[in-house]
């Protein structure tokens, strides 16, 4: 760092800052920094939770890592870029296409990984749910959400039903995760997705299905953090071998959904466009509350990886990029 590669200067004002003492109750509470440039690990620091040896509670970018790993199984074969179009219905056998409701029997991964799946749980229904947790177990959780949605709007003027950011539709990738990996989803996880990056030393919470949790759940040391970033800044590439396919990456992470006027959403990824001094970037985010973050901007072959402890997203997901890209770029 400050070798030709980043301004020192700038990521160490940045660095300090976020050292002190915070006077905010819900933020400022960092606890670890990791910056990779061109592919390399340039700087690391830890603070206050942060360990570089203990994994960090992740909140929803587990929703990226599921989608990681259904891509992966697509990669091995176990599903194609095409079913992601049919019905995730189709892939679960314990599922009574009469009871479900209306339209819910239609819903395909490609609009639940965009969270997009139409699914819309009143909440006394969600109150019925909780209080029987057995009826949840394996695909149960699945037919749940189905059978106890509202009925679903008629799509014949669009693909997608509106955004609604919920547990639902990453619930219902990892149900079809589940019933078409060989083993179970977490085996597939543990020894598909992770392993082979290196990735050991993590934890995965279960479900009330019994299948990993799809929403939040996982907990990841920040460089394995900054080694998800990197398979997707390389297109799905790790140590030289297709990990991912390179559509499904390009896909996952591409603005397909507009959620505010510069914010996007792919599958299970943020895309959002920066305005950084005069120039614009492309940037790539995994976003975890609490303020765990993967920032990927493809355009400086940029990755930053943190985790905090703040109360809601904090104050990071603006400030950091904005304060530490100038470093990296030529601006």
């Amino acid at each position: 760092l400050g070798n030709e590669e980043g301004k020192a200067e700038v990521v160490l004002k940045y660095v300090r800052e976020h050292a002190k003492k915070s006077d905010d109750p819900k933020s400022g509470k960092t606890d670890s920094l990791l910056i990779a440039y061109k592919n390399k690990l340039l700087f690391e620091s830890y603070f206050r939770r942060g360990r570089g040896n203990y994994p960090h509670y992740q909140m929803s970018i587990t929703k990226s890592y599921t989608a990681y790993a259904l891509g992966r199984a697509i990669q091995m074969g176990y599903l194609t870029m095409e079913d992601l179009h049919k019905p995730a219905v189709s892939f679960l056998d314990q599922i009574e296409l009469e009871k479900l409701a209306k339209g819910a029997g239609q819903i395909t991964l490609h609009q639940a990984m965009q969270m997009s799946s139409g699914i819309r749980l009143p909440k006394k229904k969600i109150g019925e749910i909780i209080r029987k947790p057995d009826l949840l177990k394996g695909q149960g959780q699945a037919r749940a959400y189905l059978q106890l949605s509202q009925d679903l709007p008629d799509l014949r003027n669009s693909s997608l039903q509106p955004f609604k950011y919920q547990s639902s539709d990453t619930v219902l990738t990892m149900q079809v995760l589940e019933a078409v990996v060989p083993g179970t989803a977490e085996d597939f996880i543990r020894e598909q997705l992770l392993k082979p990056m290196g990735i050991t030393n993590y934890g995965w919470q279960e479900d009330l299905s019994g299948f990993p949790k799809a929403a939040a759940g996982s907990s990841f040391l920040s460089r394995d953090m900054i080694k998800i970033g990197l398979l997707t800044l390389n297109k799905g590439i790790w140590n030289g071998k297709q990990h991912l396919p390179e559509e499904f990456v390009k896909r996952a992470t591409s603005p397909l959904v507009q959620t505010s006027p510069s914010t996007f959403y792919g599958y299970f990824w943020w895309n959002q466009t920066l305005e950084i001094g005069n120039k614009k970037y492309d940037s790539i985010q995994g976003r975890g509350a609490g303020g765990q973050f993967i920032f990927i901007i493809p355009t400086l072959e940029l990755v930053i990886a943190a985790t905090a402890h703040n109360q809601g997203m904090g104050k990071m997901r603006a400030q950091l990029p904005h304060s530490l890209t100038p470093a990296f770029s030529n601006n």
